[in-house]
């Protein structure tokens, strides 16, 4: 609406302003038609993570149901061996002596087998309701780290969650000028808002990728190659977020990914321009799940 309004009031004042002023608006307008251009494209973007996280949550919740449906079958097996066993107490005496020995061992089978069994399931229980919660902790993560980075969307900023993780990623035009590794002042703003986030999320592993185009870099000093300021990138980002000390420092880890993990095709400006990128991506702690999920195998 405000696009049309400002259109209208170009088309009605055409013939009472200056020919400069008639073109200063217009460029004004063509830039807001851009900017709601890229938030719609962001949306799109952010619907896709969503469904892809979707489709992973219905496998685990697959996975879940044949689960139960294995306990399930167990337990019918051993309602199966219960009446057989009535049965033979029903027989002779003679055969009750016989077979006492082998009927006390399968007792003691069926009793083993349904401890299992019972165990099994609840560890199914508590799988699914640790999935659930950690789902729950990553939304809230992602809804924190959107409200703390709001003022920096669309500036080269993007918050998604995909596979069970929450990535943060953010556009070299952000964080560094061209060929250089120091971060630059709004940069920095960005990542100390992101690290008072952290901060809330003691058990939150913290990987920060460098990622660059394909375009071959121009040697400068020390510097080598794309893996080299790749690496450097990332390591200067971290050293912005160690400057909140209540951040851990066992919990980060940097890595150069050089042009090898690209997100758009090198061949176009925008492209490249996607490509060199930071991404932040948290991962919240598995080894609870890791422990219940041997313990079922």
């Amino acid at each position: 609406m405000r696009y049309f309004l400002l259109f209208a009031t170009l088309f009605f004042f055409t013939h009472c302003v200056s020919t400069k002023v008639f073109n200063d608006l217009e460029l004004r307008y063509a830039v807001l038609k851009q900017e709601r251009n890229a938030l719609e494209k962001s949306q799109d973007s952010l619907q896709q993570s969503w469904d892809r996280l979707n489709s992973k949550w219905e496998e685990a919740t697959a996975y879940l149901k044949r689960s139960r449906d294995s306990v399930q079958k167990g337990l019918k097996k051993i309602k199966t061996l219960q009446q057989e066993f009535a049965l033979l107490k029903e027989n002779s005496d003679l055969k009750i002596q016989e077979r006492i020995a082998a009927n006390n061992a399968l007792l003691k089978e069926i009793a083993l087998k349904e401890t299992e069994l019972e165990s099994r399931s609840e560890r199914v229980d508590q799988l699914e309701e640790m999935m659930e919660e950690q789902k729950q902790a990553l939304n809230e993560l992602k809804d924190r780290l959107s409200d703390a980075l709001l003022n920096f969307e669309g500036k080269g900023l993007t918050v998604e969650q995909r596979n069970g993780k929450v990535y943060i990623s953010m556009e070299n035009k952000l964080l560094f000028k061209s060929g250089r590794w120091d971060v630059e002042a709004q940069g920095k703003q960005a990542l100390r808002q992101l690290a008072k986030v952290l901060v809330e999320n003691p058990d939150i592993a913290i990987l920060i990728e460098g990622h660059t185009d394909n375009v071959p870099f121009t040697s400068r000093s020390t510097m080598e190659s794309n893996w080299d300021l790749s690496t450097k990138r990332a390591t200067a980002v971290v050293e912005i977020l160690l400057e909140n000390d209540q951040i851990l420092p066992q919990n980060l880890t940097a890595a150069g990914r050089s042009e090898y993990v690209p997100i758009a095709p090198n061949s176009s400006v925008d492209g490249r321009a996607a490509n060199r990128r930071i991404e932040v991506v948290l991962s919240p702690s598995l080894d609870e799940i890791t422990s219940l999920l041997e313990a079922n195998n």
